[in-house]
């Protein structure tokens, strides 16, 4: 008898554990009374690991503290890597979808595609930065409505104002050589609008696709060889690659020229460029305004900072014999006196 009452309790304890684990277990947001509890969680998935993205990210968390969302008081963050890989990027997406975040950021146009793919029809707001052509990449419309919950900013380059720069710091150069990666559609998209202005600034433009980090430093060398000068996008595969360029690009004096501020603390020679941080700010208050109710994802428009700042590395300039014009100078967001490794 007193075995049968013993497995008898044992069993009833074990239900009742049951029952509390699967209450409790879910990642459900409810308590046991029915209320939601305090707070948010969003997934950030962060396409490659390279300055101007970590920007965006760091700009990102510090737009919702300004609007009042903080990390650790009202907001928990899950924060993933893809590091460059499209099929890592999806995994990511699902991952955010299946444990059901209040909101997905996106850092680049890859994640934000994959993003928005896995959340489509689920009711969880896709919020993006760091995309160069929504339009392009089918996540708005002509006139910068979003296709459907889903938001954000474009780091669209200044490319008349880089070009018109480069041909300021470089008078006698002929080819210029940009180097992308074919299946990204912010890089495509960029192409076109350089192939339409880079003869307007005298200029023959000279291109060079890859498809993986594998073949950065063979296409280096061809492009190398072939050009006066290289400027770089915001594509996320050579950013991410981008020491491995100005390397081969210092041995032979070529100047590299950036896209924004962290590209030319390592070695690039000038930007005309956005601030990523500022980028990101932006980005945090439209997902601040969504996670409050204040809107949702698919009545905003995404936005974009309009005005481009120029950054320059003196140490790089002196290296390369190129002289700063002073107008130039003189009108610098900021100017670098080392390279930072």
């Amino acid at each position: 008898m007193k075995n049968k009452l013993l497995a008898g309790l044992l069993a009833a304890a074990m239900v009742a554990a049951m029952a509390t684990g699967c209450a409790g277990g879910s990642g459900s947001s409810s308590s046991e009374s029915g209320e939601k509890k305090e707070g948010y969680t969003i997934g950030i998935s962060q396409f490659a690991e390279h300055g101007s993205l970590d920007n965006c990210r760091e700009g990102f968390i510090a737009g919702l503290a300004e609007a009042g969302i903080k990390e650790g008081d009202n907001l928990t963050v899950d924060l993933k890597n893809a590091a460059a890989d499209m099929g890592t990027a999806g995994q990511i997406s699902q991952s955010f979808v299946s444990d059901k975040v209040d909101l997905i950021c996106a850092i680049a146009t890859p994640t934000a595609q994959s993003a928005y793919n896995a959340a489509m029809d689920t009711g969880i707001p896709v919020i993006y930065t760091a995309v160069t052509d929504p339009v392009s990449a089918e996540l708005a419309a002509e006139d910068g409505a979003p296709v459907g919950d889903v938001t954000g900013t474009s780091d669209k380059l200044p490319v008349e104002a880089q070009l018109k720069m480069m041909r300021q710091l470089l008078p006698d150069a002929k080819r210029l050589g940009i180097m992308y990666t074919t299946s990204e559609t912010n890089s495509v998209s960029t192409i076109k609008e350089y192939a339409s202005l880079s003869g307007k600034y005298g200029f023959e433009l000279v291109e060079k696709g890859i498809t993986a980090t594998a073949d950065v430093a063979l296409a280096a060398d061809d492009l190398l060889s072939k050009v006066d000068c290289i400027t770089n996008l915001t594509d996320n595969t050579v950013v991410a690659s981008l020491p491995t360029i100005l390397e081969k690009a210092g041995e032979k004096k070529i100047p590299v020229f950036g896209s924004e501020i962290e590209q030319v603390k390592i070695g690039c020679l000038a930007a005309e460029g956005i601030d990523y941080i500022a980028l990101g700010k932006q980005t945090g208050k439209m997902a601040a305004q969504v996670l409050k109710g204040e809107k949702k994802a698919s009545e905003m428009n995404f936005e974009l900072i309009t005005e481009p700042g120029f950054y320059v590395n003196n140490q790089v300039a002196t290296e390369l014999g190129v002289t700063v014009p002073e107008e130039l100078l003189s009108s610098a967001v900021e100017s670098f006196d080392e390279i930072t490794k």
